[in-house]
């Protein structure tokens, strides 16, 4: 049978099920990554569990999203997460090496590797034929502790590339298209894979920046082959002896198609709020911007910033106008400054921040109050910038670079300059800042900060109980939402009591009050639209209602990462089988559940009742029989410890 890339990622790490689309399977992970807004509680959660030493071929923990020290908080964390990398085998990124996908793209990532990372945009890294899925923390905690990765089998959509890029066109407009076509729901369930003699205009990066923004379409991994450019890169960094060539087999099918003739793309942007609200540039033109941003994982080339490098050469940047360079990673801050690219941004009035997350996350560079800002960063989810009332638009590093220049949003093709060359370098020479694993940790203590707590402990689910929603919301309610970013929230990740504060405060304020008083008198429960929890993977917005008595989310579906941390942490996702039922409830009313540890095990629909009409409500859950016992145990944490 002729399989494709996916397919034989798969095939080769598959230790439980059948490769059939929506059947459970069990994945061996390779390798993992982790991120400091995500890792420490990984780290307490392999203390929690017992674990010695990792099991993979390959852990890395990364420092690139609370870089900002005003207080102690994030460096103590620092130094506890690196006192975990020695404790349990783990590579070390330090602080100012980069945003970690970029980073373990250069330095770790091989073709026909699994990956696996408690980092939505993980999925980056199948830019170099890997199987790379983003996860919440605690599914991230157990392929470290050796035990298989369960998801559904996907579909595997093919999407065939042909044609060649126009001047002025790169391979952020690639993806912004596949979101224009898509949305931001398009690639649920899917991998997708590209194809066709159209990878041919793409490097190893460009192929990164379409990679990483697969999460923003809501698949489950996005997957390139390992062809002659990815053995160029690697050999770049001094790797070429650890490539292998990993390519689809002559005949091999895909569940679904896509097909993108490069050469009728134009340059786009996504609208704020949601990456999937899709324009041509030319719609826009002429819109007063406020900043303009490149970086971040969603393009963290080096074309990506020598393009606009030499699109600023001996020119300045408009009155009013902040241009921010947030250089993805230390070595290709230094290739940017040995070629002088540096030195032009500089000297056109562009401002300079360390090699990380930054700005991405709401970390600094905040756009001002209901100001435009455009940013090449993967996300424009509201108030993720740091700023409430933000208006933030996605484009390419080419868009942005003009628009800073004339001080409103501009078609580059307008622009009066010859289209910029970037050769990709040919070799690499930087400091090195992944600190490799210790060979022994026996005499290795974790070193905690007085801002790491423990993990709450979590009782069961109970079997007949009555919830008051505390939220209605609608579609799209993101991560951010639920919990949000930022330097207010972050530097609490290893608190839960701390930062459950912040929880739901983009949506209600008053919510955490609210969920405090409802907690001893037996929790509560939220309502949701369609695509609930989509956005970042982090299980904190699980873990910090749960803290707060979350017992159940009903919505009209879930997002992926999201509904498994749900799961993980003990709470019920049940989905309406009637959708227009989103209508019946109220914020405030009571919803009655009974017989539910019989009735979940045996049935997939089931009523609930709305206590304040008497009228039944048909309910459903997808949940396999693995995560059913997850959920009954009180999540993933009192299974594995139960079966100890």
């Amino acid at each position: 049978m002729a399989l494709n890339v996916a397919q034989k990622l798969i095939q080769d790490h598959l230790v439980t099920g059948e490769m059939n689309p929506g059947e459970e399977i069990g994945l061996k992970i390779d390798q993992t990554l982790t991120q400091d807004a995500t890792g420490t509680m990984v780290m307490l959660e392999l203390e929690a569990m017992g674990i010695d030493r990792v099991k993979t071929e390959v852990s890395a923990q990364y420092v690139d999203h609370n870089l900002i020290q005003e207080d102690y908080r994030n460096p103590d964390d620092h130094i506890f997460l690196r006192s975990a990398a020695k404790k349990f085998g783990v590579h070390y990124s330090r602080p100012g090496n980069g945003v970690s996908h970029p980073v373990h793209m250069q330095e770790l990532a091989l073709p026909g590797k699994t990956l696996l990372g408690s980092d939505s945009h993980t999925c980056a890294n199948g830019c170099m034929g890997m199987l790379a899925i983003g996860a919440g923390g605690v599914d991230v905690t157990m392929a470290m502790a050796g035990e298989p990765y369960h998801i559904k089998m996907p579909r595997v959509m093919g999407v065939e590339l042909t044609g060649k890029m126009p001047d002025w066109v790169s391979a952020k407009d690639v993806i912004l298209e596949m979101l224009r076509r898509h949305s931001v729901k398009g690639g649920v369930g899917k991998i997708i894979e590209y194809y066709g003699p159209g990878l041919d205009e793409l490097s190893a990066m460009d192929r990164h920046v379409i990679a990483n923004m697969g999460a923003e379409l809501g698949a489950t991994a996005t997957v390139f082959p390992a062809d002659g450019e990815i053995k160029r890169f690697m050999k770049t960094q001094g790797r070429e002896d650890e490539w292998s060539e990993l390519k689809a087999d002559a005949g091999a099918e895909y569940d679904d198609h896509d097909q993108i003739n490069l050469s009728e793309l134009e340059p786009l942007v996504a609208k704020p709020t949601s990456p999937d609200n899709v324009v041509p540039v030319t719609e826009l033109a002429g819109e007063t911007i406020y900043q303009s941003y490149i970086g971040s994982s969603a393009n963290p080339g080096y074309r990506d910033f020598a393009v606009a490098s030499e699109m600023v050469k001996g020119r300045q940047i408009a009155n009013g106008v902040s241009l921010d360079i947030n250089p993805t990673s230390r070595q290709l801050l230094q290739q940017l400054v040995e070629n002088g690219h540096i030195a032009n941004l500089l000297s056109a009035s562009a401002r300079l921040h360390q090699a990380g997350c930054n700005g991405c996350i709401g970390m600094g560079q905040a756009p001002a109050t209901g100001e435009n800002s455009l940013r090449t960063v993967p996300r424009n989810f509201p108030g993720r910038s740091g700023t409430k009332e933000d208006k933030v638009f996605l484009c390419s590093p080419e868009i942005a670079a003009a628009s800073a220049l004339t001080g409103v949003i501009t078609d580059p093709r307008t622009m009066d300059m010859p289209y910029p060359e970037i050769p990709e370098p040919a070799s690499i020479n930087a400091q090195e800042m992944l600190e490799a694993p210790a060979e022994t940790n026996s005499e290795v203590e974790l070193e905690k900060g007085p801002n790491v707590s423990t993990i709450p402990d979590f009782d069961p689910i109970p079997d007949d109980f009555d919830l008051p929603v505390l939220l209605k919301m609608g579609d799209n309610v993101s991560t951010d939402e639920i919990l949000a970013g930022g330097s207010r929230v972050l530097p609490y990740r290893s608190n839960i009591p701390k930062i459950s504060t912040f929880t739901f405060e983009g949506i209600d304020e008053s919510y955490y009050e609210r969920a405090q008083e409802k907690r001893d008198a037996g929790g509560h429960m939220v309502v949701g639209g369609f695509n609930y929890g989509q956005g970042s993977s982090r299980e904190h917005a699980a873990l910090a209602p749960r803290y707060l008595g979350l017992k159940v989310v009903l919505t009209k579906d879930f997002a992926r990462i999201h509904l498994q941390n749900l799961i993980n942490f003990g709470i019920l996702p049940v989905t309406f089988v009637n959708e227009d039922d989103h209508e019946l409830i109220e914020e405030g009313d009571i919803l009655e559940f009974r017989n539910i540890h019989q009735t979940v095990q045996e049935h997939n629909t089931f009523d609930v009742k709305l206590k304040r009409s008497g009228d039944y409500i048909k309910v459903k859950h997808n949940m396999t029989h693995r995560q059913i016992d997850l959920l009954l145990a009180g999540g993933i944490i009192n299974w594995v410890k139960e079966r100890q």
